[in-house]
């Protein structure tokens, strides 16, 4: 049997950054509310809090993929995000392939009943939940 692994995910995104944590032993995932971020930046005090509070053992970074698979314009960004979470948190992060993630979460919410409004949406948490199940999903 393998060992237990937590998780958290990041969607990261300029104004916001979705959270979702996880784990291994049941192979869910849960949203958490997103950090509002400027220009990409979270505060970083509340983030090392969620972090204090889950404790995961790796943090999940969504990396935006053109179609093709290549490296996207944004996916520099994610990427310096994700190097950042390494820094400041010393935890490893491991980049998951989103392709498709943000409109699967645009569909879920639509689903919801959510109207758009993006000062309340849900969506940016229930992409990184996804991309939290697709990581545990390709771990099994």
């Amino acid at each position: 049997m393998a060992a237990l692994v937590t998780a958290l995910a990041f969607d990261f995104g300029t104004k916001s950054i979705g959270i979702a944590f996880g784990q291994s032993l049941t192979d869910s995932a849960r949203e958490l509310p997103p950090l509002p971020a400027r220009d990409g930046k979270p505060d970083w005090q509340r983030l090392q809090q969620l972090v204090d509070t889950w404790q995961p053992q790796v943090l999940l970074v969504g990396l935006p993929l053109n179609m093709d698979g290549s490296d996207s314009a944004f996916g520099a960004r994610a990427r310096k995000f994700g190097q950042r979470l390494h820094g400041r948190t010393g935890l490893p992060v491991e980049y998951v392939d989103e392709r498709l993630s943000t409109r699967a979460a645009k569909e879920e919410a639509a689903a919801r009943g959510h109207k758009g409004n993006y000062a309340d949406s849900p969506v940016d948490s229930i992409a990184a939940r996804i991309i939290l199940e697709d990581w545990l999903r390709a771990r099994a």
